[in-house]
């Protein structure tokens, strides 16, 4: 029995090794076809597992009663949604909502929020009027929201927006 387990596993490495191999380039080298396999792939188990990992956490952390786990939980996934939408919409969020201009810093970023974004073209004045708009909205919501949503990275950001100045 021992030694089976052993084999499997041995198995599941040479697996996920070669599956590496081919799939796992520099990401400037895949592709299209790859990369994009890899992006339907990403999709189906997403839309399969995530229904079920969602409520698993919420019925688990319910009778668990750890409310502020779950709250935790929430503002997570929160936040991972909105980095996906960032990389996900960025062609559309920067045609719309920054103005043409060196010094606009744009979406895309897969480690950033949309509204990380939002605050740093805020303070370099780049905003398109839609883009004062959503800040606005975000205020309404949440005083200073897109401010206070930066980044710590923004110090580097400030850094290279003042040498661009002088």
């Amino acid at each position: 029995m021992h030694q089976t387990v052993t084999t499997l596993h041995f198995l599941i490495f040479l697996l996920e090794n070669m599956l590496k191999k081919y799939f796992m380039n520099p990401l400037d080298q895949m592709s299209l076809f790859k990369s994009f396999l890899l992006f339907c792939i990403a999709m189906i188990l997403f839309f399969i597992t995530a229904p079920f990992g969602f409520l698993y956490a919420v019925i688990r952390q319910t009778f668990a009663k750890s409310v502020h786990s779950l709250s935790v939980y929430f503002l997570e996934l929160a936040l991972a949604i909105d980095n996906a939408g960032n990389v996900l919409m960025q062609h559309v969020l920067n045609d719309l909502l920054l103005i043409k201009n060196e010094k606009r810093y744009l979406f895309g970023n897969k480690m950033e929020t949309i509204s990380s974004v939002i605050g740093k073209n805020l303070l370099s004045h780049t905003l398109s009027p839609m883009g004062l708009a959503l800040n606005a909205f975000l205020h309404w919501l949440d005083k200073d929201h897109s401010l206070n949503s930066i980044n710590y990275e923004v110090r580097l950001w400030k850094a290279k927006q003042a040498a661009n100045i002088s």
